[in-house]
């Protein structure tokens, strides 16, 4: 059976697998564009409305307060896991993570018209391990609208990956979530932004600084996101109770092992005493 990284080979322009690693290591981030067909983009799409049709805003500057974020995504459709477990996707986390890595998040991100900036953050910020240090996790980020100079799509530092623990300005603090801190923009002339066509998918390390933009046009940018971790850090979203057990059964057997049901060795994992996938009646 072919590996992850050689089940990827169709996306990687001609380039080895191994160029793009070191290209990942250097930048902290890559984009690849059109990886997902215009079929599946509707897909997605489709699967998506009713739940941005409730049309929910975030309650702080972190969330954003006119943005739609859909969580537990896997518990809504089947169409969101193969997302999860996309080749081209696996292969980089596998590589930095490890094949015991978890799915920390799954949610999409629906920005609407006057959403402002987000405060600068970088995803693995909940490993309280001093920078600078290896990356602990990976986001990826599938455009399912254009993402534009002008529509919120997500700004990087690149290189950031590799700085230690200065504070920047604009940095997320505590404050941003309970709508106490006052909003600053923390404009940045190394800033760039992952501006992609719809279908199209950025990775980056979990140490890099981003923040998702702030949408000046006048139709809402709307991407997801599943995020991983190393498979010894909790995740950030609790997937046993996100993803019921009756719906994780059904799903593909490597999304199983990606939300929880699988062993960090030797054995950091197990539910009483056993292996936790002997929990779930699978075919």
């Amino acid at each position: 059976m072919a590996t992850t990284a050689e089940q990827a080979s169709p996306w990687l322009q001609g380039r080895t697998f191994t160029s793009w690693r070191e290209e990942f290591d250097q930048r902290g981030y890559l984009i690849f564009e059109r990886v997902l067909a215009p079929d599946r983009v509707a897909e997605i799409r489709a699967a998506l409305a009713p739940h941005l049709a409730r049309d929910l805003f975030g309650r702080n500057d972190f969330e954003g307060t006119r943005t739609n974020r859909v969580y537990a995504l896997l518990a809504k459709s089947p169409v969101f896991a193969e997302l999860v477990i996309h080749p081209l996707a696996l292969a980089f986390v596998e590589a930095e993570l490890g094949e015991s890595c978890l799915l920390s998040a799954l949610l999409a991100i629906n920005l609407h018209p006057g959403e402002t900036v987000q405060p600068w953050h970088f995803d693995d910020s909940g490993i309280k391990i001093s920078r600078p240090r290896p990356a602990l996790g990976i986001s990826t980020f599938w455009a399912i609208d254009d993402t534009t100079e002008q529509n919120g799509s997500t700004e990087i530092i690149p290189g950031s990956h590799l700085w230690d623990g200065q504070y920047i300005e604009g940095a997320v603090k505590p404050a941003h979530f309970t709508n106490e801190a006052d909003h600053e923009d923390g404009d940045r002339p190394d800033a760039t932004k992952l501006t992609m066509p719809s279908g199209s998918l950025a990775i980056a390390k979990g140490t890099l600084w981003h923040r998702g933009g702030a949408n000046r046009s006048d139709r809402p940018r709307l991407i997801v996101t599943p995020q991983y971790c190393v498979g010894w850090v909790r995740q950030l979203e609790n997937m046993a109770l996100a993803v019921p057990a009756e719906i994780a059964s059904k799903l593909p057997e490597r999304v199983r092992e990606l939300i929880g049901y699988s062993i960090h060795p030797p054995f950091m994992g197990y539910v009483d005493g056993v292996h936790p996938k002997r929990l779930l009646r699978t075919q």
